[in-house]
């Protein structure tokens, strides 16, 4: 199973879980943001543990400006529906994985 398309229609509904979540803030335009999908979808097939999502900033401008998202890709990690970690910038795999597991 690949990282799930978050929309504004099912945000709520995955940010709720109580498993940790990651969110890929991205573009289909966006250079570092194509580098970082393929690993971002390989922890969602290698890690069922956490919710893995992505947001299209061009179809979901709402949620990009409730997080104050500047630049892309940026990745937001949430522990019980409140933000614990943010990143901009293409990270590594494993790069990706810390920031869930600390």
């Amino acid at each position: 199973m690949s990282a799930m398309h978050v929309t504004k229609e099912n945000f709520a509904e995955i940010t709720a879980s109580e498993k940790p979540v990651l969110l890929d803030f991205w573009a289909p335009w966006c250079g570092p943001c194509r580098m970082v999908s393929p690993l971002v979808d390989q922890l969602a097939d290698e890690h069922a543990e956490y919710v893995i999502g992505k947001v299209n900033v061009d179809e979901e401008g709402e949620l990009a400006q409730q997080f104050g998202i500047m630049s892309i890709p940026t990745l937001v990690v949430m522990r019980g529906g409140e933000v614990v970690e943010r990143v901009t910038g293409a990270r590594s795999k494993s790069q990706i994985l810390e920031l869930l597991t600390h």
